[in-house]
């Protein structure tokens, strides 16, 4: 196997801790004078990687085949970041990534037989019959699992270094690279001296079908993502209005309907702001489209995060990049709390109001969502009711307790509504 990975050239760093460099470097041990059981023990470690691995992304079966699927998949060189998104003409680099294939190829059908003979073990004849334990969606990265074990089963089942350049090239036209290839939505954390980007696994799944009213605010939100991801003219969005009339569903709708067309999610929090030039900084080059989001915006007095804000969405030295858009929600329209001394102080009113509208103005779209009116929200609990037909309640009755509840629990909103349904969910449980 060292040989094989020595051979490697565009496909070759993995970082140096990877389980393919580590059983590459036992491999070539064994062809010497060795310690038997320091060798076992450091393949087993390795085993033990790959069974962690396939715990946290779902893998199963050939666990092997599936970890250098992955490996593949998630590798940034400069033929995978060429790749992304776009067609590929050939070149002199497609010359050196089927040379790599072809290793591969040989990789992904490696007889670990002689291995597992010489240091006495049957772990790997395991790993690729592997037999997965049955869990919740939620507990590992899903959508990671199903794009791997089906490429997989196709870069296994190729003839030749040929085919699995195709289906590769094919791979990140399609769907892109590394972890953005993988995922749409992402959260931010703070790493050593610099911002990472890491992915959400249990994304909500909603859909712009499953709101019910607000026609209008979700066809301009339609709209201008629509042109942002065509290349066209876009602005930033503030969706303000009250509390839980569909904000922040509205804006993961909106990414589950076109992540498809390449567009990814990163959620950020206010005291995140000061790292939003870092942030982007890492995607601007990127072939997707990016909206960063921030859900319930708004700042007190004494709160200075919005200045971060203010010089990224318009006013720094750098312009934004064409691929990144901030979609904001709100429960205020100005986001920044106004005080009546602000509008007492003749000498400097004009200033202070200045500045408290002036990080609202900065976007482009403001979309108002208004709480509901009764009839409204009645279509809205008609609705989510109709989604469960265990729920056999009259509608008469139905709608006079889903009025009850919301005198019970904040008035009437969609929010309202949908905990009703739960509630009537419960009960019937």
């Amino acid at each position: 196997m060292y040989r094989q990975v020595a051979s490697l050239v565009v496909f070759r760093e993995f970082g140096g801790d990877s389980v393919l460099e580590r059983l590459a470097a036992i491999s070539r041990e064994l062809s010497g004078e060795y310690d038997r059981d320091e060798l076992r023990g450091r393949v087993c470690a390795e085993v033990k990687r790959l069974l962690d691995l396939a715990t946290e992304y779902g893998f199963d079966e050939n666990l092997w085949q599936d970890y250098l699927t992955f490996l593949l998949l998630t590798n940034e060189n400069s033929f995978s970041m060429t790749a992304e998104k776009r067609a590929l003409g050939d070149g002199s680099i497609g010359a050196l990534v089927r040379h790599d294939m072809e290793i591969f190829r040989e990789l992904f059908h490696f007889d670990f037989g002689p291995l597992e003979r010489a240091l006495g073990l049957d772990c790997f004849s395991v790993l690729t019959r592997y037999q997965a334990v049955p869990k919740e969606k939620k507990n590992y990265f899903d959508n990671i699992s199903r794009a791997v074990r089906e490429m997989s089963g196709k870069l296994a089942a190729a003839e030749n270094g040929e085919e699995m350049f195709a289906l590769l090239s094919e791979f990140y036209r399609a769907n892109g690279v590394g972890m953005f290839g993988l995922n749409r939505a992402f959260r931010i954390r703070e790493g050593e001296g610099h911002a990472e980007i890491y992915p959400i696994n249990n994304t909500d799944e909603v859909r712009l079908s499953d709101l019910v009213g607000y026609e209008l605010q979700k066809e301009r939100l339609i709209r201008n993502t629509e042109s942002f991801l065509a290349g066209g003219r876009a602005n930033n969005v503030l969706l303000y209005g009250d509390a839980g009339t569909g904000k922040s569903t509205s804006v993961k709708a909106i990414l589950n309907e076109y992540a498809g067309e390449g567009l990814r999610m990163i959620e950020i929090y206010k005291h995140q702001f000061r790292m939003l030039t870092d942030i982007i900084g890492q995607i601007k080059r990127r072939n997707y489209k990016f909206i960063i989001f921030m859900d319930d915006l708004s700042f007190e007095e004494f709160e200075i995060e919005y200045k971060y804000l203010k010089a990224v969405i318009e006013g720094g030295v750098e312009s934004r990049p064409d691929n990144v858009l901030i979609y904001a929600t709100s429960n205020r329209r100005h986001l920044i709390r106004e005080s009546f001394g602000d509008r007492a102080d003749d000498v400097h009113r004009t200033d202070s109001m200045a500045e408290k509208t002036s990080l609202a103005d900065r976007f482009g779209v403001s979309i108002l969502f208004a709480t509901p009116d009764k009839p409204e929200y009645h279509e809205i609990v008609k609705f989510l009711a109709a989604k469960h037909p265990e729920l056999a309640l009259p509608e008469e009755e139905l709608l006079a307790r889903a009025d009850s509840w919301a005198v019970r629990n904040g008035g009437i909103s969609c929010r309202t509504a949908q905990q009703f349904i739960n509630d009537l969910l419960t009960e019937i449980k």
